[in-house]
């Protein structure tokens, strides 16, 4: 079983569950499933209750407790309340052909907001702390990304030529193929890739590297990816098979996009900032309705 996994207070309880369920004894993911199916419920029960509804023994519940993590089943049930007051879990916002918009509405919301607490809790901060490090330093930064993820390069392509750093985004592959085997040392070559598994951006990523750029990959998961990154930030996100779980993933990188951009612009010289608070208010300016 995932140690970490288990071992994080902090994590969303009901999506720990859902994802050690595989692992779990048989008998144990019989408690899982009266969990999953109805969590509130479960907030009011004893071990004797939850053990009747599940269908196995008093000694089993407490078992399932200590296999996904909890000190016992009181600091269980206090963690699923916390898990239940942050909103309804990701595991009860599947779509249904009989949903109206009002309901896909709340499940979309729930199952965002769901993903990206998810997202927060598990992205390594020491890794965070090395890429704003290495993009602070650049002298020029590449962003590079296929479909989704090329409008996460864009995004950030907007946001980091405000520091005075020259920046680009690749998303076409013979570009990106040419514009890597040209990088420098000093340089930051900045991989987006959700699988990480797209054996054209993972060759981007090696060539950059060969050239002794820095490359920073930014990844849903210990990807094939990771291996050619000099610092690799995972964002992982909770998987669906809905047909809206790209966008989540694409939500979650673009949030990561703008903790680096906005971390690199606090450490920009004083006069760096104003200069870009100048351009912030003439763009307020531009914006308002010039009378006739």
């Amino acid at each position: 079983m995932d140690t970490d996994l288990r071992s994080s207070t902090g994590r969303n309880i009901i999506e720990i569950i859902r994802t050690m369920r595989p692992e779990l004894r048989k008998s144990d993911r019989k408690v899982a499933d009266v969990v999953l199916a109805d969590p509130r419920r479960i907030m009011s029960a004893t071990v004797g209750e939850t053990a009747q509804l599940a269908e196995v023994s008093q000694p089993t519940v407490l078992r399932f407790a200590t296999a996904i993590g909890c000190n016992g089943f009181q600091d269980f049930k206090i963690r699923l309340a916390q898990s239940l007051a942050f909103g309804t879990p990701a595991t009860h916002s599947v779509l249904l052909d009989t949903d109206d918009p009002e309901t896909v509405a709340e499940k979309i919301f729930d199952y965002t907001m769901t993903s990206l607490d998810w997202a927060r809790s598990r992205l390594d901060k020491a890794a965070l702390h090395k890429a704003i490090d290495r993009l602070a330093e650049a002298r020029a930064i590449v962003f590079f990304g296929f479909g989704a993820s090329g409008i996460v390069a864009r995004d950030a392509q907007q946001k980091f030529p405000l520091f005075g750093v020259p920046c680009v985004a690749e998303l076409d592959s013979h570009q990106q193929l040419m514009v890597a085997s040209m990088m420098k040392p000093g340089e930051v070559a900045f991989i987006i890739s959700n699988t990480g598994t797209t054996r054209s951006i993972i060759e981007i990523a090696r060539i950059a590297r060969e050239n002794g750029a820095v490359v920073i990959g930014l990844t849903g998961s210990d990807s094939p990816l990771v291996t050619y990154c000099d610092v690799a930030l995972i964002v992982e996100t909770l998987e669906n098979t809905n047909m809206y779980t790209p966008t989540i993933s694409r939500i979650a990188a673009l949030v990561v996009i703008d903790i680096l951009s906005t971390s690199v612009a606090m450490r920009r010289p004083a006069e760096d900032q104003a200069r870009i608070h100048q351009m912030k208010r003439q763009l307020s300016d531009m914006r308002r309705m010039q009378p006739l």
